[in-house]
This record gives structure tokens, C-alpha cells and sequence, in this order.
């Protein structure tokens, strides 16, 4: 252990260290997230033309989600769009203070995917009052009929990191 009282990633990792890289990785999530919906909504006219198949195994179809998550929530009304961008908000910049103290490359990295993704819905919902969806991956017939975005997708990979490297960081407990 560091004098951090922080898991020491290895020489020379100090809390800070891997801040830019998480800054870094989140502007480019959120590069991706609001380029593809402008794309989606400018070029390809998804709300007018509604459903493209791509690929056998991939169509955009619109959907302009007023809720969280699943359809969660979706029943708040107007204020949804403000209540789910303040909780967002909230919520990124606790990643924002995580992501400063973590002296993994990999914590920080999956940190700043999450908070890209989360600001890039939030930049849609204060724009449109919901999230632009359009990404439905599917097998033939069997669909989990969940259709997301560039920043769902960077969220759902950064929690995956973040609950890789928690299994996966497993020290003894200090004797005491």
C-alpha cells in the first residue's frame, strides 16, 4: 500500500496521474456519442425514415427515450428530462472526483467512458427533452429489443471494467 491509503497500481503511480487520460477517453466518448446522433439525425433522417437495416445482425431504429435505463422512470413527465440530467450531473462529477484519485489506468479510463456517455445523454435530453436512440444488435429473430446509443454503450463497457478490475483486485484484508 501507498501512503495514498489507495491501491498502488505500481512504480510510480500516484493518485492524479491518470486524470488526463480519463478526461481524454470521456471527450472522445462524448465525440462519438454526439457526432453519431447528429449523423443519425442530419444525414441519415432516422426519424423520418424510422428503421435501416445494416447489417443481418444490426438495424438503427428510432426511439427517443424519456426515460432511464429500460424504460425506467418513464412515467415522471416533463420534469424527467431535468430530474435525469441534475441526477446525471450529480453523478459525473462524483466519477469526476473517483477518476482524479484512482491510480489505475484502467479505472480511469472505464470512469471517463461513463461520464462521456452519461453527458452526452444529458446534452440530449436539455436539447430534445429525451435520449437519442437508434442501435438495435439483434440475432435474426431473437432480440432482447434493447436499443441504445454510442454513450449507453461506453457507460455499459466502463461498468464492466470498473467490475472486472473489483473481482479482480482482490488483496488480503490488513491483519489487525
Amino acid at each position: 500500500m501507498s501512503g495514498t491509503n489507495l491501491p498502488d497500481a505500481g512504480p510510480g503511480a500516484r493518485p492524479g496521474r491518470f486524470l488526463p487520460l480519463g478526461l481524454a477517453l470521456a471527450l472522445l466518448v462524448l465525440g462519438a456519442d454526439q457526432g453519431s446522433k447528429w449523423w443519425i439525425l442530419q444525414r441519415l433522417d432516422l426519424p423520418e425514415r424510422r428503421f435501416v437495416t445494416v447489417l443481418p445482425v444490426l438495424d438503427f431504429e428510432m426511439v427517443w427515450n424519456h426515460a432511464v435505463t429500460f424504460g425506467l422512470l418513464g412515467g415522471i413527465g416533463g420534469a424527467g428530462r431535468f430530474v435525469f440530467s441534475a441526477v446525471a450531473i450529480v453523478v459525473v462529477t462524483l466519477l469526476l472526483l473517483w477518476m482524479r484519485r484512482t491510480p489505475k489506468p484502467s479505472v480511469a479510463a472505464a470512469l471517463g467512458a461513463i461520464a462521456g456517455g452519461a453527458i452526452g445523454n444529458v446534452i440530449d435530453r436539455l436539447r430534445f427533452g429525451a435520449v437519442v436512440d437508434f442501435i438495435h444488435a439483434h440475432l435474426g429473430r431473437l432480440s432482447w429489443d434493447y436499443i441504445f446509443n454510442v454513450g449507453d454503450a461506453a457507460i455499459v463497457c466502463g461498468v464492466i471494467v470498473l467490475l472486472g478490475d473489483s473481482l479482480l483486485d482482490r488483496r488480503p484484508a490488513p491483519r489487525g
